[in-house]
């Protein structure tokens, strides 16, 4: 269970006091999640998330990730809306953490998705683009390549074997990612647009949660990010028709420039980048006490040769 700071039900209602939400009826662990500690909390104004920001998560940042889907919201889009307290502020403090409060969105995530569910998918991403297009929030990519250059400097200082290997080739993947133009479109992009963000209900997507790794960036980038996935298997060996329908998807919505359609197997190769770095530096760098098991990194480094080109 991905709850690393524990709420008791005295706790949260003592931090209800500055909402107007009521009394609290019952707050209840969420097992999902590797980042923050999540609660589903009913109270008498309905059910709602409440979450602990833990410390990976820059505080700094949540006035614009909670700003986003706010903004989202308003537009029409599926996003968790942030619950402001009796001040109009949308974060608090619980237990030595930073915490808010979300509007519970209806729906689960798809373990399996069809092609139909990622054409849909993709569909919600580009309308999620054009939606954050007018968000005057800004913030630079926290996992981008000088982010991920320091996490490679520090797994150099224990990796060997297949894991050094491994990040000769993403040093030089690097480079190139800091080559890539910087005149694409761009506004908001959601960063982790991963299958557990995006809640299906009925057959439709119901909910997209988890903007904390949101930042300004290319939308071509963040589509990259969708594909890389969504849409390859369990092993990194591409899904083609998963492929094809979670970008036909997308540009349904938001048809791409012919630059970001010829860049899109670059931007692929460093969201492939980013997400090996960082399975791999929690992997050589694992508390033993967390309470969360590091993912594999192979499957992601396995996309850097397994990308359309």
């Amino acid at each position: 269970m991905a709850v690393f700071t524990p709420v008791t039900a005295a706790q949260a209602q003592a931090f209800l006091q500055a909402y107007d939400l009521g009394a609290l009826i019952e707050l209840a662990p969420i097992a999902e999640g590797v980042e923050n500690s999540n609660f589903r909390l009913e109270t008498e104004a309905g059910r709602h998330v409440l979450t602990l920001f833990e410390r990976r998560t820059d505080a700094a940042a949540l006035p614009f990730c909670l700003g986003l889907t706010a903004h989202l919201a308003k537009a029409g889009r599926p996003a968790a809306e942030p619950v402001a307290d009796g001040s109009g502020n949308w974060i608090g403090t619980l237990n030595g953490r930073p915490a808010a409060i979300v509007k519970w969105v209806e729906g689960v995530w798809l373990r399996a998705p069809a092609d139909a569910d990622q054409a849909k998918a993709g569909a919600e991403l580009a309308r999620l683009h054009i939606a954050a297009a007018d968000y005057p929030g800004r913030r630079a990519n926290p996992v981008g390549p000088d982010a991920c250059q320091a996490l490679l400097d520090r797994c150099r200082t224990v990796a060997k074997g297949h894991d050094a290997a491994m990040l000769d080739v993403l040093a030089r993947e690097i480079g190139v990612w800091r080559a890539l133009p910087a005149d694409l479109p761009s506004g908001a992009i959601h960063a982790d647009y991963f299958p557990d963000n995006v809640l299906f209900d009925q057959g439709e997507v119901s909910g997209v949660i988890d903007v904390y790794f949101a930042c300004t960036g290319a939308w071509a980038y963040d589509l990259a990010i969708g594909l890389a996935a969504w849409a390859f298997n369990a092993d990194g060996s591409l899904g083609r028709s998963a492929f094809e329908a979670f970008l036909s998807g997308y540009e349904s919505v938001r048809p791409l420039r012919p630059d970001e359609r010829d860049l899109l197997p670059a931007l692929g190769r460093a969201a492939a980048t980013r997400f090996t770095l960082t399975r791999l530096h929690d992997r050589l760098f694992h508390d033993p006490e967390a309470l969360v098991t590091p993912k594999d990194p192979a499957p992601f480094f396995r996309r850097l040769e397994t990308w359309p080109a």
